[in-house]
Protein backbone atom coordinates (compact mmCIF):
# COMPACT_ATOMS: atom_id res chain seq x y z
CA UNK A 1 0.00 0.00 0.00
CA UNK A 2 1.59 3.24 -1.16
CA UNK A 3 1.13 6.29 1.06
CA UNK A 4 1.56 9.77 -0.35
CA UNK A 5 4.38 11.56 1.46
CA UNK A 6 3.48 15.16 2.19
CA UNK A 7 6.13 17.76 1.54
CA UNK A 8 7.59 19.34 4.66
CA UNK A 9 10.38 21.76 5.51
CA UNK A 10 12.80 21.64 8.44
CA UNK A 11 14.93 24.42 9.91
CA UNK A 12 16.74 25.30 13.13
CA UNK A 13 16.44 28.61 14.98
CA UNK A 14 18.62 29.77 17.88
CA UNK A 15 18.42 32.65 20.36
CA UNK A 16 20.47 33.01 23.57
CA UNK A 17 20.64 29.43 24.94
CA UNK A 18 17.49 28.22 23.16
CA UNK A 19 17.47 25.86 20.18
CA UNK A 20 14.27 25.29 18.20
CA UNK A 21 13.85 22.57 15.57
CA UNK A 22 10.92 23.66 13.41
CA UNK A 23 9.00 21.42 10.99
CA UNK A 24 6.58 23.17 8.61
CA UNK A 25 3.87 21.33 6.69
CA UNK A 26 2.24 23.32 3.84
CA UNK A 27 -1.50 23.09 3.08
CA UNK A 28 -2.35 22.86 6.77
CA UNK A 29 -4.90 24.50 9.04
CA UNK A 30 -2.68 26.87 11.03
CA UNK A 31 -2.01 24.60 14.03
CA UNK A 32 1.20 25.41 15.93
CA UNK A 33 2.42 22.63 18.24
CA UNK A 34 5.37 23.27 20.58
CA UNK A 35 6.86 20.29 22.48
CA UNK A 36 3.66 18.27 21.86
CA UNK A 37 1.52 21.06 23.35
CA UNK A 38 -0.63 23.70 21.67
CA UNK A 39 0.90 27.18 21.45
CA UNK A 40 -1.81 28.54 23.78
CA UNK A 41 -0.84 25.99 26.45
CA UNK A 42 2.92 26.45 26.00
CA UNK A 43 3.12 30.27 26.09
CA UNK A 44 1.05 31.96 28.79
CA UNK A 45 1.60 35.53 27.55
CA UNK A 46 0.18 36.79 24.26
CA UNK A 47 3.48 38.61 23.61
CA UNK A 48 5.32 35.35 23.01
CA UNK A 49 2.53 34.00 20.79
CA UNK A 50 2.72 37.23 18.78
CA UNK A 51 6.51 36.88 18.37
CA UNK A 52 6.12 33.30 17.09
CA UNK A 53 3.39 34.25 14.58
CA UNK A 54 5.09 37.40 13.22
CA UNK A 55 6.71 35.84 10.10
CA UNK A 56 3.47 34.01 9.20
CA UNK A 57 1.38 37.17 9.49
CA UNK A 58 3.89 39.11 7.38
CA UNK A 59 3.46 36.73 4.42
CA UNK A 60 -0.27 35.98 5.09
CA UNK A 61 0.16 32.25 5.79
CA UNK A 62 -1.22 32.19 9.34
CA UNK A 63 -3.94 29.60 8.65
CA UNK A 64 -2.30 27.82 5.71
CA UNK A 65 0.60 25.89 7.30
CA UNK A 66 0.95 23.52 10.23
CA UNK A 67 4.04 23.91 12.43
CA UNK A 68 5.57 21.35 14.78
CA UNK A 69 8.37 22.58 17.06
CA UNK A 70 10.83 20.89 19.42
CA UNK A 71 12.49 23.57 21.56
CA UNK A 72 14.79 23.32 24.57
CA UNK A 73 17.16 25.49 26.57
CA UNK A 74 16.89 29.08 27.74
CA UNK A 75 13.77 30.90 28.90
CA UNK A 76 10.47 31.65 27.24
CA UNK A 77 11.68 34.85 25.54
CA UNK A 78 14.69 33.12 23.98
CA UNK A 79 12.54 30.16 22.94
CA UNK A 80 9.99 32.42 21.23
CA UNK A 81 12.80 34.18 19.34
CA UNK A 82 14.34 30.86 18.31
CA UNK A 83 10.99 29.57 17.02
CA UNK A 84 10.46 32.79 15.03
CA UNK A 85 13.84 32.40 13.32
CA UNK A 86 13.13 28.74 12.51
CA UNK A 87 9.72 29.60 11.01
CA UNK A 88 11.22 32.41 8.91
CA UNK A 89 13.94 30.08 7.58
CA UNK A 90 11.30 27.49 6.66
CA UNK A 91 9.25 30.10 4.81
CA UNK A 92 12.29 30.94 2.68
CA UNK A 93 12.81 27.24 1.91
CA UNK A 94 9.13 27.01 0.97
CA UNK A 95 9.17 30.05 -1.33
CA UNK A 96 12.35 31.96 -2.20
CA UNK A 97 10.28 35.06 -3.13
CA UNK A 98 9.49 35.70 0.56
CA UNK A 99 13.17 36.19 1.43
CA UNK A 100 13.39 39.95 0.79
CA UNK A 101 10.23 40.70 2.76
CA UNK A 102 11.34 38.57 5.74
CA UNK A 103 14.89 39.95 5.66
CA UNK A 104 13.67 43.56 5.59
CA UNK A 105 11.52 42.83 8.67
CA UNK A 106 14.61 41.38 10.43
CA UNK A 107 13.23 37.86 10.90
CA UNK A 108 16.13 36.10 9.13
CA UNK A 109 18.82 37.65 11.32
CA UNK A 110 20.17 35.54 14.18
CA UNK A 111 20.11 37.70 17.32
CA UNK A 112 23.65 37.11 18.62
CA UNK A 113 23.16 38.88 21.94
CA UNK A 114 23.86 36.57 24.86
CA UNK A 115 24.70 36.91 28.54
CA UNK A 116 28.11 38.45 29.16
CA UNK A 117 30.49 36.37 31.25
CA UNK A 118 31.29 37.21 34.87
CA UNK A 119 34.69 38.84 35.41
CA UNK A 120 36.99 38.08 38.36
CA UNK A 121 36.81 40.58 41.22
CA UNK A 122 33.31 41.70 40.20
CA UNK A 123 29.92 40.57 41.43
CA UNK A 124 28.47 40.10 37.92
CA UNK A 125 29.72 40.93 34.44
CA UNK A 126 30.11 44.65 35.20
CA UNK A 127 28.74 45.25 38.69
CA UNK A 128 31.57 46.01 41.10
CA UNK A 129 31.54 45.43 44.88
CA UNK A 130 30.44 48.33 47.08
CA UNK A 131 33.26 50.84 47.64
CA UNK A 132 34.39 51.37 51.22
CA UNK A 133 36.71 54.26 52.00
CA UNK A 134 37.77 52.84 55.41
Amino acid sequence: MATKKTEQFNAVGRRKKSIARVKMIPNGTGVITINARDINDYFALDTFKFIVRQPLELVNLTNKVDIIVRVNGGGVNGQAGAIRLGIARNLVKMDENMKKELKDAGFLTRDARAKERKKPGLKKARKSPQFSKR
